[in-house]
């Protein structure tokens, strides 16, 4: 049966308000008739990025911890949103670049659910185990794990064509006005969610589908 529906979900894996929408819309989807739509969203996408919207390496993590205990508060898993570990990292604070180019070459080697799969190993590596997601040899070792062929994934991760399908992605988004994630949009109506719970998102959708 073909979903009547189909949902664009914007989101930058170094986001953590993104882990907490796509564990619930995860589970709404295995409930309700919709498809996904996954979108990669880069807020920043590098170093020198990260300094000019956050400041310094340290101020950065700071700054964004913050975020993060906002975010952990709300969550349904808190238990996955290691702050302690996150402040303590040896690393900076990782642009979402490498992870979401690494989520495109998981969507051309495997189709949206392999981008899927991936960005939630790779947001569990990031804010639970405080692995490095901006480190390539990471992403391609957390590629495997998710059951992704090494080969022809790091073929497709190293291809520009894989690029500029995460900057096509980036251009939809503004052409959207999408200008912070998680967002969650109807593609038939251009409808926009209002991000919530899980009960919140639920109604929103049962509407949608009416």
């Amino acid at each position: 049966m073909t979903a009547s529906l189909t949902i664009d979900f914007f989101h930058d894996v170094v986001c953590c308000w993104c882990f907490n929408i796509s564990s619930r819309m995860r589970s709404l989807a295995a409930e309700l008739e919709f498809d996904i739509r996954h979108r990669t969203f880069v807020l920043q996408a590098s170093r020198a990025e990260m300094t000019a919207r956050w400041g310094a390496p340290d101020q950065a993590r700071e700054t964004i911890l913050g975020h993060w205990s906002a975010c952990r508060q709300a969550s349904d898993r808190p238990d996955l949103i290691d702050i302690g570990a996150m402040r303590a990292a040896s690393f900076d604070y990782p642009h979402g670049m490498t992870a979401a180019l690494a989520c495109k070459a998981a969507e051309r080697l495997g189709g949206q659910g392999a981008h899927w799969d991936l960005f939630d190993r790779l947001q569990r590596a990031h804010l639970a185990e405080v692995r490095n997601i901006a480190d390539p040899d990471t992403v391609l070792q957390l590629a495997r794990e998710t059951g992704l062929e090494a080969g022809g994934f790091a073929r497709f991760f190293s291809d520009p064509a894989t690029a500029r399908a995460v900057e096509a992605d980036r251009q939809h988004a503004r052409a959207q006005q999408v200008r912070s994630v998680p967002a969650l949009i109807i593609r038939e109506t251009g409808t926009r969610l209002v991000n919530g719970s899980r009960d919140e998102l639920a109604v929103q959708l049962r509407h949608a589908l009416r």
